[in-house]
């Protein structure tokens, strides 16, 4: 999927507001309980600082519009977490949502004790052990 799929599940929402229904708002709620879940996740872990490997939701991709990530970016900044993103469509040292965005590889990778990838890529395996993903298949 892309933003598209929650994007139109909250407009068929908003279309079937006088309508009774179950599956989409179903669709909608599920979707915030699991960044929920994700965010509530990495706050267990207690980390100083959280980086964010690519903002984007498919890899190859530069759009990341409505991506699910940036509801956890949300979350995780509402409970004042540090938060670093390596997102190289961005300027370095530029801001994104009060999040600092830094384009060397390295370095983010030595300032974040947690990294959160919404697609796994091989650039990650030396601190795979800092990686959170939901990518089980590491595949777009």
């Amino acid at each position: 999927g892309g933003y598209c799929l929650p994007k139109d599940t909250k407009q068929l929402l908003a279309e079937f507001k006088d309508i009774p229904q179950n599956l989409i708002e179903g669709v909608v709620r599920a979707n915030e309980t699991r960044k929920n879940f994700i965010a509530h996740t990495i706050l267990e872990k207690k980390p100083e600082i959280v980086g964010v490997y690519r903002l984007t939701m498919k890899s190859e991709s530069d759009n990341f519009r409505s991506s699910a990530i940036q509801g956890i970016i949300s979350r995780l900044s509402a409970r004042e977490i540090p938060i670093i993103i390596y997102e190289p469509t961005l300027s370095d040292g530029s801001d994104f949502e009060g999040c600092e965005v830094i384009n060397d590889l390295d370095r983010f990778k030595a300032e974040s004790d947690i990294i959160l990838a919404n697609r796994y890529d091989s650039c990650l395996d030396d601190v795979s052990e800092k990686v959170f993903t939901r990518d089980l298949f590491f595949r777009d």
